[in-house]
């Protein structure tokens, strides 16, 4: 969504169901899903507990919106390399790793809202756990066609170590275990698809 720099200003512009959802992303990333009850919403979002459930049934809804939200701003991330790049699926995966190291100092204040989420929600038939794995499931397929693209002799292994790298850079960055997150995660993923481009063809 969008900064919390000036909140009060911004957050009275925007119409309820926003400054709804506005308020509950702030929250649940700040202080986690579970911690945070519909009262604390509305008191943040200025609004009233019937408001929120005449937009949202439960506090689970309004949670697995929140995350849809989140997994649309992903795929609009291999949306726009694809724009950027067209036919050069190479610069399309490096395009994506790039939107996920800049992305980096954010994950270090607040974490990867995937990860936190699903550490929160281990009930796999919780809507908002289904949103995640719905997410996870199309980036998966987009990263495997991009490897194909590019002409990757294993394109679903590539695309299995890419996705490590980008997770772990992302955990990494969230426990400062590691520094220089952005610049080593551009490394490792150049690495992985060149040294997947120099592999001969896989034969079955």
């Amino acid at each position: 969504m969008t900064s919390p720099a000036r909140r009060p200003s911004r957050v009275a512009k925007l119409p309820p169901r926003e400054r709804i959802l506005d308020a509950a992303e702030e929250l649940f990333q700040s202080e986690g899903i579970r911690r945070v009850g519909v009262q604390a919403i509305a008191e943040k979002a200025e609004t009233t507990k019937m408001a929120i459930y005449r937009h949202f049934e439960t506090k689970d809804a309004l949670v697995a919106e929140w995350l849809r939200i989140v997994a649309a701003d992903y795929q609009a991330a291999f949306d726009r390399v694809e724009a950027e790049h067209p036919g050069r699926p190479r610069e399309q995966i490096l395009g994506l790793a790039r939107f996920i190291a800049e992305g980096l100092p954010a994950v270090s204040h607040r974490g990867c809202p995937f990860i936190n989420s699903i550490a929160e929600l281990p009930d796999r038939s919780h809507p908002a756990r289904q949103v995640i794995e719905r997410h996870k499931e199309r980036q998966t397929r987009r990263l495997v066609g991009m490897c194909a693209q590019a002409g990757l002799p294993d394109p679903e292994q590539t695309a299995a170590e890419i996705t490590f790298a980008l997770e772990g850079a992302q955990v990494s960055t969230q426990n400062s275990s590691v520094d220089r997150t952005g610049e080593r995660l551009m490394r490792i993923v150049e690495g992985i698809v060149d040294r997947a481009a120099a592999c001969p063809p896989i034969t079955r």
